[in-house]
């Protein structure tokens, strides 16, 4: 960086710093691995009988530095080290559907918090919450969680206290970078976009100007939002940026050269599901594209997700 003409190229050389950063933390984490190691192998001698004392702690959080770096061997997708953009939408099963999603929202940032990743909410409101996630590999750790999830629970809105069946759609895309931005140029006329208030129901943060943005891309119906904003210029660009990455993800996935030939939605309802999540008559969490399943419904909602992202990770090889 004390080169002459090390900042001749701003790009360039905002990206090599960005890959020494990527270095020094993949050292760091490798080092914070062989201490644990080493302190695992030397831990001894006080235990009665001469038994060597075992910190299981210790043990347990070592394995998931070394298995996390087990699965980011498997991350070769071309976003795979970016951040995310996770969105969640309920679908089929009314106040029960927006309460889904909510939890939902909830479980995804208390699974980023775990991973020590950075959360910022970037739409919040009955229609579906928006959640940028930030750290290394998200996109790649995440990007499975997209599809329709499903709820079976007794309904807390339901007088007579029935069971009833709830959808959320979660889709996840990549935090793309500026270049890959700019390939996307989407025509006026195929965006519709609506406005309101940022705040909430009342005190110092509502706004009394409509600074909240929503746009929907009419020919696939991709409706997003921002408001975490304070302008509405910069909520503006911000779903802007949002819409484009779902845009190019799905033409990748559709195998679509042109935005114009474009035409897909998905509906969050019967037969689309890839993880059910039963809390009566029985409790179980199963996937149902690896079989992963376990009957903590608890501890999968608090974001232990461990076990379900690391399964869609492995299908990968």
């Amino acid at each position: 960086m004390s080169a002459p003409d090390f900042w001749q190229n701003r790009i360039s050389a905002d990206e090599k710093i960005k890959r020494l950063g990527i270095l020094r933390d993949l050292v760091a984490r490798y080092q914070e691995i062989e201490t644990g190691i080493a302190a695992l192998s030397a831990r001894g001698g006080s235990a009665s009988g001469g038994e060597k004392s075992f910190d299981e702690n210790l043990y347990y959080e070592t394995r998931r530095k070394f298995r996390a770096f087990e699965l980011e061997e498997l991350f070769k997708g071309k976003y795979d080290g970016q951040a995310a953009i996770v969105s969640v939408y309920p679908g089929a099963g009314g106040e029960d559907a927006e309460d889904w999603a909510r939890m939902l929202g909830e479980m995804y940032m208390r699974y980023a918090e775990k991973q020590s990743w950075k959360v910022r909410v970037i739409d919040d409101n009955p229609r579906g919450r928006v959640l940028e996630l930030k750290g290394q590999y998200v996109y790649g750790y995440l990007k499975k969680e997209s599809g329709v999830h499903r709820l079976v629970r007794i309904s807390p809105f339901s007088p007579k206290k029935l069971r009833h069946t709830a959808f959320a759609l979660v889709e996840v895309v990549p935090d793309l970078p500026a270049v890959e931005e700019s390939k996307i140029q989407i025509p006026e006329s195929d965006l519709k976009f609506e406005f309101s208030r940022a705040g909430g129901p009342g005190g110092q943060n509502v706004n009394k100007v409509e600074t909240a943005v929503r746009v929907t891309h009419l020919p696939t119906g991709i409706t997003v939002g921002a408001r975490v904003e304070r302008s509405q210029q910069q909520n503006r660009e911000y779903a802007l940026r949002l819409l484009k990455a779902k845009i190019i993800q799905l033409m990748e996935r559709h195998h679509v050269a042109e935005l114009s030939a474009l035409r897909v939605k998905v509906k969050p309802e019967w037969g689309n599901q890839i993880r059910s999540y039963v809390l009566n008559p029985y409790q179980l969490v199963k996937d149902h594209r690896t079989e992963a399943e376990t009957s903590q419904v608890d501890k999968v909602l608090a974001g232990d997700l461990d076990m379900f992202v690391e399964a869609e990770v492995e299908s990968n090889r």
